[in-house]
């Protein structure tokens, strides 16, 4: 006879999970929402299944916050290998092409700069870029010719950390939207010799970095009450810890109440935000995220923290 599923809870916070290599994104969040009994979950940015490092979890009203944190920089340390391009631009695809030049190390540093600032990329056919409302990898993998265009993203730092005769190793600090195997696969071409990420870890995503991190099995054991004096609850950031950047406004109960029914209030104080977004809080709690506009702070999402 089949147990009755337990009752899902309302959990409110950030995961900073570590994640493992060669697990997807979703799956990833599945598991955190399990361990928590979780109503409602979901990550801030996709990380490629053979990649590692930082995926932000947000669960319950910390959903809300999303947008802040993929919207916020992103750290990546991969490695490059030299000599073949590959159909995903990383060691889960096939070979289709080959080379035996191999760049030098003067050669790579003097092509970095051309990698930083705006530019224009080309993503991966194996990315989740949205092609006539189908995922793109979902085409490619299908066998359809995908044809994904150029488009703008920031790459604010590109270093190179270590060098080899066949690899090289770097740190890219970039903006949304960056495709790190993007970046291998270009600079493989432009020095001729080809190129594909065979090692890819994410460090940074906006306000978290790997000080914050977590990972499945310390989670597991936190549930099963395998360390002492911790609960799984000690895992979780506060739903704030995604608006770090974003300036707050503290208000009274009264104020309080007047933006979660959706009514704005006159800012006062030098220190007052003067436009942009900000949030909320009252009794050292968020109330709502909002906007500045025209001296007044307008609610534009309110959260809800029920028990």
């Amino acid at each position: 006879m089949n147990q009755p599923r337990s009752k899902k809870v309302d959990v409110h916070g950030w995961i900073v999970l570590d994640k493992d290599f060669d697990q997807t994104s979703t799956h990833a969040v599945s598991q955190v929402r399990r361990l928590f009994n979780a109503k409602k979950g979901g990550h801030a940015g996709t990380l490629d299944p053979r990649a590692t490092g930082i995926l932000p979890i947000a669960l319950g009203e910390a959903t809300k916050t999303v947008p802040f944190v993929m919207d916020g920089r992103k750290t990546y340390r991969f490695t490059v290998a030299w000599g073949a391009e590959t159909a995903t631009d990383d060691t889960e695809g096939e070979v289709t092409a080959r080379s035996d030049l191999r760049p030098t190390r003067e050669a790579v540093e003097a092509l970095l700069p051309r990698y930083t600032g705006t530019i224009m990329q080309v993503p991966p056919k194996f990315s989740a870029i949205k092609v006539d409302g189908e995922r793109a990898y979902d085409l490619a993998r299908d066998g359809e010719e995908v044809t994904l265009e150029a488009r703008p993203i920031t790459v604010e730092s590109l270093r190179l950390t270590a060098f080899s005769q066949d690899a090289a190793e770097f740190e890219a600090e970039c903006g949304k939207g960056t495709y790190v195997r993007a970046i291998a696969r270009d600079i493989g071409r432009d020095l001729a010799c080809l190129g594909h990420v065979t090692a890819l870890r994410r460090t940074r995503v906006g306000p978290f970095g790997e000080d914050d991190t977590v990972t499945l099995e310390e989670l597991r054991e936190l549930a099963e009450g395998r360390i002492a004096g911790q609960t799984i609850e000690d895992a979780l950031l506060p739903v704030e810890a995604a608006l770090s950047d974003v300036p707050e406004v503290k208000v009274t109960r009264d104020v309080a109440a007047r933006l979660m029914r959706g009514q704005s209030t006159i800012l006062r104080g030098r220190d007052a935000p003067v436009e942009g977004a900000a949030w909320a809080s009252a009794a050292g709690e968020p109330v709502a995220l909002c906007e500045v506009e025209q001296g007044e702070l307008v609610p534009k999402r309110v959260f809800v923290f029920s028990s």
